[in-house]
């Protein structure tokens, strides 16, 4: 186990490239199920949950190989359709799996799965999905077991408020959900006629899932909107694609020259894929400059503005992104504050950054309130998820003195290279065995 060393005071100058995004390379690899011919995916990241996502598929006997960032996959020989729980209880993404093997073989046994400890995150929509288009559902031993031995077929599905009630989930409490639009797609491209899905998620990750699954031969309609329409088709051949960039690792690059009053020139990254981080940055003071394919940011006011936010699904304020918003506003002149309606259990942070002299207070359950300091002060500090690493970090860049971040695992599931690219941008941070 290694932890993070960094030595606070460094602006950050220079140039990132952003890397493609985890959240939409995991369910490219899961849809490459769906076709027994070659998928070659481009720009896809070197991280632990791509790591895991590859033994799942391997699991059942599908080809991959690596070069660099391009990734080949190839299902002509699947003979397994289980995906164990010592594979999937490490990643919830993991559970992409069902819709594309159901959709094809008519079959899987998954796992519950796992994943980050931020609060529940349930698999009722997902299995709402394959049952509305004919699958038989079973529980045992943990496991889900679908069968649809006649092939799935084409339905209505809303991820909207509804009333249908069973012992695997009840509509009355939908909302649009990001991995179960994603499941729904991949399930019904090969049903036998028309599905349509309301409430569907827009997340770009989403829409990125869609355009693949059109180049392998998909018929989908709506493809950026609520209302989603696919017309079964009987095979889908395979496709070369390029993963979308990360939005998220683009935000929290914006949020590091911020909070280190630097410059950043981010590349490889579309303005818009993370227009809501940037309008709330420069609501804040920071100076926003974009092109084509690359955004600068740059901070030469200090002390920022306080913002108020409330994450919300897409295009709203991303989830994602909260606690790296955090780290930023503690540093604010005056009073901000962060509402979280998407999970709960996402504040595990707070306390961290209050080590390092960070003035917060939990309203209630889902909204804290930051009030800035002059400044933070380094500390030994504890990793709880993913985005907390980050937030810990990007306030370790600005603190005064040295902050060491444990249990920096997190941050190999969705960061690829971030101590490398803060490095080359002049930031003093080093990786190091947890026991120098």
């Amino acid at each position: 186990m290694d932890k993070i060393e960094i030595v606070g005071g460094q602006k950050l100058q220079g140039s990132i490239r952003i890397s493609g995004a985890k959240n939409a390379a995991l369910p490219l690899m899961a849809c490459a199920l769906l076709t027994a011919e070659p998928v070659v995916l481009q720009d896809v990241p070197e991280l632990a949950d791509i790591r895991t996502m590859q033994k799942v598929l391997e699991h059942f006997g599908m080809k991959i190989t690596r070069n660099g960032t391009t990734m080949t996959l190839q299902a002509d020989n699947i003979t397994q359709f289980e995906a164990p729980y010592e594979l999937v209880s490490t990643m919830r993404a993991s559970f992409w799996v069902l819709g594309p093997l159901v959709g094809r073989f008519g079959q899987a046994r998954v796992s519950m799965p796992g994943g980050c400890a931020i609060g529940v995150r349930a698999v009722d929509r997902h299995l709402y999905v394959v049952h509305q288009l004919g699958a038989n559902i079973d529980m045992v031993g943990g496991y889900v077991e679908c069968q649809a031995k006649d092939g799935l077929k084409g339905a209505h599905l809303s991820f909207g408020p509804g009333t249908l009630v069973t012992p695997f989930y009840d509509t009355s409490t939908f909302k649009p959900s990001v991995g179960a639009t994603m499941n729904a797609l991949m399930a019904s491209v090969l049903a036998k006629g028309r599905t349509a899905i309301d409430y569907a998620a827009i997340e770009p990750e989403v829409t990125d899932l869609a355009n693949c699954l059109v180049s392998m031969g998909a018929k989908i309609s709506g493809i950026g909107t609520p209302h989603l329409v696919i017309e079964g088709v009987e095979r889908l051949h395979g496709t070369t694609y390029a993963v979308i960039s990360d939005r998220v690792e683009a935000a929290t690059y914006a949020i590091a020259a911020a909070i280190t009053q630097g410059q950043l020139t981010l590349t490889n990254i579309k303005a818009e894929l993370l227009q809501n981080v940037l309008d709330v940055l420069t609501s804040a003071g920071v100076n926003i400059q974009t092109a084509q394919d690359s955004i600068t940011v740059s901070n030469n006011i200090w002390p920022l503005k306080p913002v108020r936010v409330t994450t919300k699904e897409y295009p709203g304020f991303p989830t994602d992104d909260q606690a790296q918003l955090m780290a930023l506003m503690t540093l604010a002149a005056g009073e901000s504050s962060v509402t979280e309606t998407i999970y709960e259990n996402r504040f595990m942070h707070v306390p961290e950054l209050a080590r390092m002299g960070a003035h917060i207070q939990l309203k209630d359950k889902n909204t804290a309130v930051v009030k800035g300091v002059d400044h933070l002060i380094g500390a030994p500090v504890m990793a709880s998820d993913l985005r907390a690493s980050a937030a810990l970090i990007l306030a370790g860049l600005a603190a005064q003195g040295t902050t060491t971040v444990h249990r920096v695992y997190h941050l190999d599931r969705g960061y690829d290279n971030l101590v490398g690219k803060l490095q080359a941008c002049g930031a003093n941070i080093k990786r190091l065995p947890e026991n120098n």
